[in-house]
């Protein structure tokens, strides 16, 4: 019994091998996170029934809580499954890049970058400048950051192990910057700055939702096309250089691809680490290590970790509203920490 499925694009320019296994993860995946979608609407600060809900989504509720449903909750609940997923897929494919179960955008430093530059531009341009342009500041930070790491790390080719030293590095310098930034701003910019640096989707509406679905519709999907090269990649630069695959060049296209993902992230939701270090592991768990499979499977993860998160920081500690950052800050340090001992002796 054939256990995979094949999609190919009929000019033959595409293909994509899912096990059927796969598949039926996915499925179970979008059905929790449909759930876990519901269960947001109905908890917070006015108790909403799960089956109004439903009837609201409809378009058959009594519009009693469309305010709570439509305005106040389910735009942050979708911005919340878009950040996760974007962190998601970036962590998966830095991971691949480098061939290192660590690697994740927020460690070797393109949240770092997107960071610096919000922070940058929370202490010194806010007053002037519209906040509207935080998100571009951050993307932009992102780029040049992972421009930057990608230069110092090129030496006849660039190898995952320069790659993610000068990325750490990288990052701890970013991290002293930022620091120095907030202690040089005056106390309003610098609480603004630490609370977006936590990382939080609290006052998100339509329009960020709109603003961050393209970077999403546009670079998954695109990860999935170069879904052949990674898992070629994976194996080592020679081996993939063997069955034809330009390495260089696919991998600083993977490398954009992942930067375009996390600064969109951090951009819309702040500084929210660990999704892309731990989504990817759990996805590996549960389809394997097909990089076709792993990138729908790490975007409903991601996207399932940061809106659950979310749920908890707005509900547990009613009526403070918690940065969903810190929760999920809570179980990524110390799964980072049991990595670090799992490969203390690679």
């Amino acid at each position: 019994m054939n256990k995979y499925i094949t999609l190919r694009a009929r000019s033959g320019s595409f293909s994509l091998l899912l096990e059927k296994r796969a598949i039926i993860v996915l499925l179970i995946l979008a059905g929790l996170s449909c759930l876990l979608v519901i269960a947001g609407l109905s908890v917070g600060s006015s108790l909403v029934s799960p089956l109004e809900v439903i009837l609201h989504l409809a378009g058959a509720g009594t519009g009693e809580h469309a305010f709570v449903i439509e305005t106040l909750r389910l735009p942050r609940i979708l911005l919340a499954m878009l950040v996760g997923g974007a962190l998601g897929v970036s962590g998966l494919i830095l991971q691949g890049i480098i061939r290192n179960p660590l690697g994740s955008p927020d460690i070797i430093g393109v949240t770092g970058g997107a960071s610096l530059a919000a922070v940058i531009f929370i202490t010194c341009f806010a007053g002037g400048v519209s906040m509207d342009w935080l998100p571009l500041a951050a993307i932009a930070g992102a780029a040049c950051m992972s421009s930057l790491i990608y230069l110092l790390s090129w030496k006849k080719g660039v190898t995952p192990i320069r790659l993610v030293l000068i990325g750490i590095g990288m990052a701890a310098a970013a991290s002293a910057m930022t620091t120095m930034m907030i202690v040089l701003g005056d106390t309003y910019s610098t609480a603004q700055a630490y609370l977006w640096l936590t990382g939080s989707v609290y006052g998100a509406d339509w329009v960020d939702v709109r603003s961050m679905l393209p970077w999403v519709l546009l670079f998954i999907p695109l990860a999935l096309f170069f879904s052949k090269t990674a898992n070629a990649q994976e194996m080592g630069d020679q081996v993939a250089a063997g069955i034809g695959v330009k390495v260089q060049l696919h991998r600083f296209v993977l490398l954009f691809i992942s930067v375009a993902l996390a600064g969109s992230a951090v951009a819309f939701a702040g500084g929210i680490a660990f999704v892309g270090l731990i989504a990817p592991h759990i996805a590996r768990k549960l389809v394997g290590r097909s990089f076709g499979s792993l990138v729908p499977v790490s975007a409903l993860v991601g996207g399932m970790i940061v809106c659950l998160a979310d749920i908890v920081a707005r509900t547990a500690f009613l009526p403070l509203d918690l940065p969903a950052g810190i929760f999920v800050s809570g179980i990524g340090a110390p799964f980072f920490i049991y990595l670090l001992y799992r490969n203390r002796h690679q």
